[in-house]
Parts: C-alpha cells; structure tokens; sequence
C-alpha cells in the first residue's frame, strides 16, 4: 500500500474533504497539529487510532497538493 492509499475522499465523511482512511481524521487536523508543533508520537498518543504511516500520509499529501505546475504569461 503507499502512502497515498491512506488517504480517502469520500463525500460522506466529513463532507468530502480529505480524510486518513476508515476515520473522520482529516488531513487538514494533522497537519495543523504538526506546524502548531506536535510531534509523531503526541499526535498519536492522543489518536491511537491513527498510525505513523498515517501521519506520512497527510504529509505526502499536501506536498502533492502543492506540487503543481505555475504557467506564466
């Protein structure tokens, strides 16, 4: 499985935003809790539902996000 796997969109779990799979975590809650300075192991001290490889996730998620192409005129 990679990473992205991890990840779901699914328009009836929390209203289509991007999720860890098989909970209402969403990607956006993880990555605030990392630059509001949480680390790996606080994050999932307080959600032991979720697992590192999840956390990776939400992060190679955003960077795909922003990984597009800039077309200047």
């Amino acid at each position: 499985m990679s990473l992205l796997d991890r990840i779901s969109i699914d328009p009836g779990i929390v209203h289509g935003r991007p999720a860890v799979r098989g909970t209402r975590m969403r990607v956006s809650d993880v990555l605030a809790l990392l630059a509001a300075g949480a680390d790996e192991s606080e994050i999932l001290e307080d959600y032991p539902y979720l697992e590192r490889d999840d956390i990776r996730a939400c992060l190679a998620f955003a960077a795909a996000q922003a990984d597009h192409a800039i077309i200047a005129s």
